[in-house]
């Protein structure tokens, strides 16, 4: 069975079709040539912009010339209501400040300290799902929604997401993920800065809410750190390091940007690649009962670290999720200066596209690049393709730094939740994915469960 993937538009509409369709949805609006271009040239009136498919074009991008390729200004338009000045959008010396405060946070010892708090997690969704696992149909992306926004809760503050505050950003944050376009108007047409920039209201007003309840747990935090009362958590690793240059540590304002990209990143992206992950297993029969398997195998009554190494499984239908439902679906660049792409004069201030969704189902790099196949990782062809096609965390310096986060939380929630339900499909409910803020399906993914 070949996943669900968007019907692709025609080559050639109209202007104002075409930003109808952006607007609506980002993958639907692309043509289908682009599955097969190593580069694509778009021209409006407004922008151009070039998508590169190219696997050494994505290496030039984010490798080799990083600093010559930085993130589109006009992508942060549609997402500054949240994220303010958060690492995700910034860029030169305060990005790199930024990444020098928080890499320290996410290094590998840090992810054996968070283990407990996504193990807690885990056994609170497994409880969550059993009134639901007498056959009914159920939309899975709320409730891997909400073991992903536990998780985080867990490890930045300390907090399940029973706690209030907790609970209101999740809640909160549902709507604004729906009220959300992935770009507005100003990201689009490159508007004066003096110009006001049009935002739906409810994005507005949910943006605030959020950062409103963020600010009160920050502010909370900074006073634990104060009176030497504060758990080791995340938070307070973030908020007790200091910039190693200057000594700085960020402001409450500066944390509150961060942690809204920390729970923009390592929620909604991670709830995307898990739904999409239980979704694929259901209509997978095989691979759901080899994953169900080795997690009772492996998995025991108490926390392990050392069984993620045995979670082999698991962690490659992880992967192959993430390679077919990317969580970001599409990164923009800006060139600083001209630059020569295959032969091709590209200006200085054209937007450079690299598309995770279309580099990872590019027809010309895999091999059988629909179908679902978490075994390709072992041939040739998928280890050349994870070393110079697969991106979902972006790469080169800036990679996420909730990287190997998110490759220790999304294969121990699988295998969590695999041991103790089966998953069917609903016939009449088949996903359609669209791109939100990631990648999510249009009515939801409706599954039947069933308990072991």
């Amino acid at each position: 069975m070949i996943p669900p993937k968007p019907l692709a538009r025609p080559d050639k509409v109209s202007l104002w079709r075409y930003l109808r369709l952006f607007r609506r949805d980002l993958l639907s609006a692309q043509p289908a040539r682009l599955y097969r271009a190593w580069m694509a040239e778009f021209r409006t009136p407004f922008f151009r912009s070039y998508m590169c498919n190219d696997p050494a074009l994505v290496d030039l991008v984010l490798k080799q010339r990083p600093e010559d390729f930085p993130k589109s200004d006009r992508v942060r338009e549609g997402l500054r209501p949240l994220l303010g000045n958060s690492v995700f959008v910034t860029n030169g010396a305060t990005w790199e400040r930024q990444r020098r405060i928080i890499d320290p946070a996410f290094e590998g010892g840090r992810l054996r300290d968070t283990f407990g708090a996504m193990w807690a997690a885990g056994q609170a969704a497994v409880a969550r799902l059993a009134p639901f696992a007498d056959g009914r149909a159920q939309e899975i992306e709320l409730q891997t929604s909400h073991v992903a926004a536990d998780v985080i809760f867990r490890t930045l503050f300390s907090l399940p997401i029973e706690d209030q505050v907790a609970g209101e950003v999740f809640a909160e944050f549902r709507s604004h993920q729906q009220a959300q376009p992935i770009l507005n108007l100003a990201a689009l047409v490159p508007l004066p800065r003096w110009l006001p920039r049009f935002h739906r209201r409810t994005t507005r007003r949910t943006a605030a809410r959020i950062r409103q309840l963020i600010t009160r747990l920050t502010a909370d935090r900074a006073r634990a750190l104060a009176q030497g009362t504060a758990p080791d958590d995340l938070a307070s690793k973030i908020m007790s390091t200091p910039d190693p240059l200057t000594g700085a540590c960020f402001d409450t304002e500066e944390m509150v940007d961060q942690v809204a990209i920390f729970f923009l990143a390592g929620h909604e992206t991670s709830a995307s690649a898990l739904a999409w992950a239980l979704y694929l297993l259901a209509t997978h029969p095989e691979w759901q009962d080899r994953l169900a398997a080795e997690a009772q195998a492996e998995l025991g009554t108490e926390p392990d670290f050392a069984a993620l190494g045995r979670l082999r499984v698991a962690r490659a239908v992880f992967r192959e999720a993430m390679r077919l439902y990317p969580p970001v679906p599409m990164m923009v660049r800006e060139a600083r200066c001209p630059v020569t792409m295959r032969a091709r004069a590209v200006p200085k201030g054209a937007q450079i596209v690299l598309s995770p969704w279309h580099l990872h189902r590019h027809e010309r790099l895999w091999d059988n690049p629909d179908g679902f196949d978490p075994a390709r990782f072992e041939t040739e062809n998928g280890k050349a393709c994870l070393r110079s096609a697969y991106i979902p965390f972006s790469a080169g310096q800036r990679v996420c730094p909730g990287a190997g986060f998110a490759m220790v939380e999304g294969p121990l929630l699988l295998a969590m939740i695999l041991r103790a339900y089966r998953f069917e499909p609903v016939a009449d409910k088949v996903p359609v994915p669209v791109a939100h803020l990631t990648v999510r399906a249009r009515d939801g993914i409706w599954l039947k469960l069933f308990a072991r």
